[in-house]
């Protein structure tokens, strides 16, 4: 027993990493627009690379040129997504995840009708996906909304941006009633880690950032389920997920305090799926609110239109585990993807000081559906690290390793009887880090000849890992 016959294999990219073009033909500003590179600031110092002030982005704001702030450029896949596309034919795909930059489509948000270049951009960059057979899974939210409504609004803590997205959202069920898998929202769960990047929530601008998070997050559930109901009436037949960042954490010790350390962590990012995809809050989640004494506002219609419309799916991303302690004095703590935690003593690291974890994500795969008995899709899970252009190859036996050891354990997790649509590495291509706005952390299948700071031919080069890959999705997961 292998994968379904209709596996959806293929990779993930977002738009503020690969489109660059960040002021052209309408697009306004977003969030992703005032991220700087900080050259200066250790690159397992997540906090610190994400972390952003009034000032910071006034003085992004001011600055007419992408120098210092690589998203603006990203690989300028918005004039060459025509060759980026037939490389992923090349491989095989069958499933292309990318996102609709919201201010292409609205710049500032508040618009009433959009901007028609930024819809004639991506029928375009859909003409070419159905050239090469490849499925499209659209994100519409992924790290990247408008903005001016983060400065105006102070993002998703505001109950007004629902409107705005929906509107957003509606206007690509319309422009694009042929696609099929939808998610709402990258990573939701993400707001309560880095709220400028996931709500566009301007922390010295809340008087209560715990609160702003979680009332953001609830919004952003409203939006959701909205978006759902929609999706289904305009598009009969489509799918609407929900998507996670899954940070499996394991007891640093068998101590019982650490066990529930551990059990309290795994909790609090299971909620927002819970949510999605269950229609209804954890009471658990709803006691730590009133523990917390933070105000929610949440009305009756709002909690019913949530009950009513849960997503088909639950999508998720998964890079590395950590470990948890009651007491995490004596943790050596490092990074991972939008979090800091205990390092696991018994797994190796990259240089970003990411755990390599396979059998973790088995556990994930079976964690998550004995949760939700709902089907399951890997939508981002891959190494960021160095690699090197010699004589117009890389090789990168390392990423292969990396690559063979999830999917194995994916297998098993599937032959365990879980429910699993497909997959999406991250990132086929290298493109810019959302975390730390590098191009030398490196993800692709496709070598991308660009420095961090912008410098290079822009040419695509295929790594050893993209005959490897192809051959993956040729056996459908037969050959690893």
């Amino acid at each position: 027993m292998g994968f379904r016959d209709d596996f959806l294999w293929g990779g993930a990219v977002a738009a503020n990493q690969v489109e660059g073009a960040w002021n052209e033909d309408g697009k306004g500003m977003s969030v992703a627009d005032v991220a700087r590179y900080k050259k200066d600031v250790d690159v397992k110092d997540y906090k610190k690379n994400v972390a952003i002030t009034t000032a910071e982005i006034e003085a992004a704001m001011a600055v007419p040129t992408d120098t210092n702030y690589p998203k603006r450029r990203g690989i300028d896949g918005y004039h060459h997504y025509q060759e980026d596309i037939a490389l992923f034919g090349e491989l095989g795909f069958k499933v292309l995840r990318f996102s609709i930059a919201w201010s292409r489509l609205f710049p500032t948000g508040e618009e009433t009708e959009p901007n028609e270049a930024g819809i004639a951009y991506y029928r375009k960059v859909l003409a070419e996906l159905k050239k090469q057979g490849i499925e499209p899974l659209i994100t519409l939210s992924h790290y990247e909304m408008p903005l001016n409504l983060a400065v105006k609004y102070n993002g998703w803590a505001d109950k007004r941006v629902i409107d705005y997205f929906v509107r957003f959202a509606k206007t690509c069920f319309k422009a694009f009633p042929k696609v099929k898998y939808w998610l709402t929202f990258n990573e939701i769960d993400s707001v309560l880690r880095h709220p400028f990047t996931s709500a566009g929530i301007i922390p010295d601008q809340s008087q209560n950032l715990l609160e702003d998070e979680y009332q953001a997050l609830h919004n952003q559930f409203v939006a959701s389920a909205i978006v759902t109901k929609l999706a289904h009436q305009l598009i009969p037949g489509s799918q609407v997920g929900c998507m996670l960042t899954k940070i499996t954490t394991y007891p640093a010790t068998p101590k019982p305090e650490d066990v529930l350390a551990t059990l309290n962590k795994n909790l609090l990012n299971y909620f927002p799926a819970d949510v999605q995809a269950k229609g209804e809050y954890p009471k658990l989640i709803l006691a730590y609110f009133a523990k917390k004494h933070l105000d929610i506002q949440m009305t009756d219609e709002e909690l019913r239109i949530i009950k009513e419309n849960p997503v088909d799916f639950i999508s998720f991303s998964y890079y590395q585990s950590m470990t948890a302690a009651a007491d995490e004095r004596g943790l050596e703590i490092t990074s991972g993807n939008t979090v800091t935690g205990g390092k696991n003593p018994y797994l190796e690291a990259t240089p970003w000081g990411w755990t390599v974890d396979p059998v973790g994500l088995r556990i994930s795969l079976i964690e998550l559906y004995d949760r939700y008995q709902k089907p399951l899709f890997v939508v981002e899970n891959g190494m960021g690290t160095f690699d090197k252009l010699e004589a117009g190859k890389v090789h990168d036996p390392y990423r292969i390793a990396y690559f063979k050891g999830h999917l194995s354990e994916m297998k098993k997790a599937v032959e365990a009887g879980v429910d699993l649509l497909g997959y999406t590495s991250w990132a086929p291509i290298d493109l810019v880090s959302a975390s730390t706005s590098q191009m030398s952390k490196r993800y692709g299948f496709i070598y991308v000849d660009l420095d961090d700071n912008g410098k290079g031919s822009g040419k695509r080069y295929k790594k050893d890992s993209f005959a490897w890959y192809q051959q993956v999705i040729a056996t459908n997961g037969a050959e690893l």
